[in-house]
């Protein structure tokens, strides 16, 4: 068997075995797509899937069609949980590792109404940001180059070993070859924290932050490739009071590293925490401060 006949083979049976774990999302307004999480009903789909308005029903393997409720969903990462009305559905894993530039990721879902569609392709960035509709801000977007069409949005993103690296969440109307979808490592704990509060609620720092890559020198002390780089604190913000400053490089939060903004949110919403331990490296020096969130009600600062 030559190399591309074992790659074509192996392609064929990633497919067969994810494609049952591939749903419709369907509503007065249209269509998208989803993936189901656990036996008992829970698909994971985009927000903007969930919000089409009326009544959901969920399109299974094999045809079938039932009952579909949200159970949360959050703007802010375009993600959303659906409870099906069924028990025997075979959910798909989602990975917790680090994606890299040039990995090959199949997507899956019904472009066009065209139901269990399969395309191929590249992951061809990572840490993309995406300005959505409403105004949102989607931040640390997989850019890929699979072919995403509308319909598309709310499936898996697999990697070779038939895992779950992204949620598929946009494609840019006028380009070709460019697609986006939401990490898998945002989407576990935004799905986990719908299902078990029903909304992400954010505590609030009182930063203007961003992740970026550092340069060769920062890159050794941080000991990583990037980190979560402070622009602005807010006077009497939570930041404020625990000690951070403009320019701060904020390289781990709850004892994880920090690469981006969710890795910070993340360490944030999970557990809630009252008091937070960050990592901060400051004129060449290694700091740990303790922060305490500010409450979502209570915000004064974005």
């Amino acid at each position: 068997m030559t190399a591309l006949q074992a790659f074509s083979s192996d392609l064929a049976d990633l497919v067969e075995a994810a494609a049952p774990s591939v749903v419709g999302i369907e509503h007065r307004r249209g269509q998208g797509s989803g993936v189901v999480l656990a036996q008992d009903g829970f698909v994971l789909t985009n927000a903007h899937v969930a919000a089409g308005g009326g009544p959901l029903r969920v399109r299974l393997s094999g045809a079938r069609a039932v009952r579909g409720e949200v159970v949360g969903a959050d703007a802010r990462t375009d993600l959303a949980v659906v409870r099906a009305d069924a028990t025997d559905l075979p959910p798909l894993p989602l990975s917790e590792r680090r994606l890299r530039v040039g990995e090959v990721v199949v997507a899956i879902g019904n472009p066009l109404g065209f139901e269990r569609s399969v395309s191929l392709g590249v992951v061809s960035a990572l840490h993309r940001n995406l300005g959505a509709p409403r105004g949102e801000v989607l931040e640390g977007l997989v850019q890929t180059d699979a072919a995403v069409n509308p319909g598309n949005s709310g499936g898996p993103l697999l990697d070779a070993r038939g895992a779950v690296v992204g949620v598929t969440t946009a494609m840019l109307p006028w380009a070709r070859g460019i697609g986006f979808a939401v990490p898998a490592t945002t989407a576990g704990w935004v799905a986990s924290t719908l299902i078990h509060e029903g909304a992400v609620r954010r505590p609030v720092l009182g930063v203007a932050a961003r992740g970026e890559d550092l340069e060769p020198a920062e890159a050794r002390e941080a000991g990583r490739a990037r980190a979560v780089r402070l622009l602005e604190i807010a006077p009497g913000s939570a930041a404020a009071a625990a000690g951070l400053r403009k320019g701060d490089l904020v390289v781990g939060a709850a004892g994880a590293p920090v690469e981006t903004l969710d890795d910070v949110v993340r360490a944030m919403v999970l557990g809630h925490p009252e008091e937070i331990a960050a990592d901060v490296l400051r004129g060449g020096a290694r700091l740990s401060l303790r922060i305490r969130p500010r409450p979502p009600e209570a915000r004064a600062a974005a």
